[in-house]
């Protein structure tokens, strides 16, 4: 087992990961002080794998949660469905202690933590990631949101869970895509940050690609060590946390224009990587081999580097719709060699568009 603390001053939270985390939990949640009733948040997918023995081990702690199960996918991640949960909320009698859980992946952490955040100006949040996209990104680092037709993430906010539990042994059930798609975020970590943890990642591919339990326990520690430490220097997005979006402001006019369905997130990380490396060389920030050490991990892991079904100039006008973008003006990350990038508003239109076009088929 291994503890991240995400160090935020009163707001301080562990980030506990590893298999048999029964014993933890229940001594977290007796010693959390909430009130005998929550609500735990899940999908239909986890729902028959993990909820009825997570609600049990909740009794064991010392709270009744009830199961709440929202369709699975992104279109669940809306207004309508946090309505929903507020209206259960309430008819379930919640109040300002009663903590709600989330058990799932991205999208299921994101609603209930905006749920959370937002109930009664804010109760308790605890997250079970079951994925190992959402143990690496969502689950850390307090960003909850809903998603608008015009884009995604745009109705939210900055709020931290009391703690986050990473079970290892959720992680038994995820088919090969679901494993990819964590591995493009953690990828991501090495560029913005660790050189070595890149290196590490291609040189044990093999481990990391079967989520061998060492592998496991060491790349997703990382990737929460790296992210704490932005989040702790950064919790408001208003500097350094911007470096965690490499990649992400490609990916989501991808997600956006496929209508969040053809690709996983960190699928269309992945693409969106890329494209940023791409830009980041014809900007003269980035060596030309340095981008194909990094196209080809992408390819290694089993990660896409193109966008079907998509237009460079759809992808181009969706940027623009982007949270990153400010007075208009879109603010990249962009690598200037692993483990090294810097944020830049000044990129011209004929370089994205080049880029853009050279991702999308």
């Amino acid at each position: 087992m291994r503890k991240v603390t995400v160090e935020l001053g009163a707001r301080s939270y562990p980030i506990v990961i590893g298999s048999g985390l029964a014993d933890e939990i229940i001594s977290f949640v007796r010693a959390a002080g909430y009130s005998a009733r929550g609500m735990l948040v899940t999908d239909t997918n986890i729902a028959p794998l993990y909820a009825a023995q997570t609600a049990e081990l909740l009794v064991r702690a010392g709270v009744q949660a009830e199961i709440a199960t929202i369709p699975a996918g992104e279109s669940s991640k809306s207004l309508t469905a946090a309505n929903d949960l507020f209206t259960r909320a309430i008819e379930l009698g919640l109040d300002r202690r009663s903590p709600i859980i989330a058990l799932g992946g991205g999208v299921v952490g994101d609603l209930a933590g905006f749920v959370a955040a937002t109930y009664m100006r804010g109760v308790p949040f605890i997250q079970f990631p079951t994925s190992l996209l959402a143990q690496v990104d969502s689950s850390v680092g307090g960003k909850v949101a809903v998603n608008h037709p015009l884009g995604k993430n745009l109705i939210g906010a900055f709020y931290q869970p009391d703690a986050v539990f990473m079970e290892l042994d959720f992680l038994r059930s995820l088919p090969k895509r679901e494993i990819a798609t964590g591995l493009g975020e953690i990828i991501k970590y090495g560029i913005i940050c660790d050189a070595d943890f890149f290196a590490w990642l291609a040189e044990n591919r093999a481990d990391v690609l079967a989520l061998e339990p060492a592998a496991a326990v060491h790349m997703i520690a990382r990737s929460c060590e790296i992210k704490a430490d932005v989040v702790r220097q950064d919790e408001c997005e208003s500097g350094l946390r911007r470096i965690l979006n490499f990649g992400h402001t490609i990916a989501h006019a991808i997600e956006k224009e496929t209508g969040y369905v053809r690709y996983r997130h960190g699928e269309a990380v992945a693409i969106g990587m890329v494209g940023a490396a791409d830009i980041s060389v014809q900007m003269g920030l980035l060596a030309d081999g340095e981008r194909i050490r990094i196209n080809d991990l992408i390819r290694d892991m089993g990660l896409p580097y193109s966008a079907e079904g998509v237009t460079a100039d759809a992808m181009y006008a969706d940027l623009f719709h982007d949270k990153k973008t400010v007075g208009g003006r879109i603010h990249w990350v962009l690598a200037e060699g692993i483990g090294t990038v810097s944020v830049h508003s000044d990129v011209p239109e004929d370089v994205v568009r080049k880029t853009l076009l050279g991702l999308s088929y």
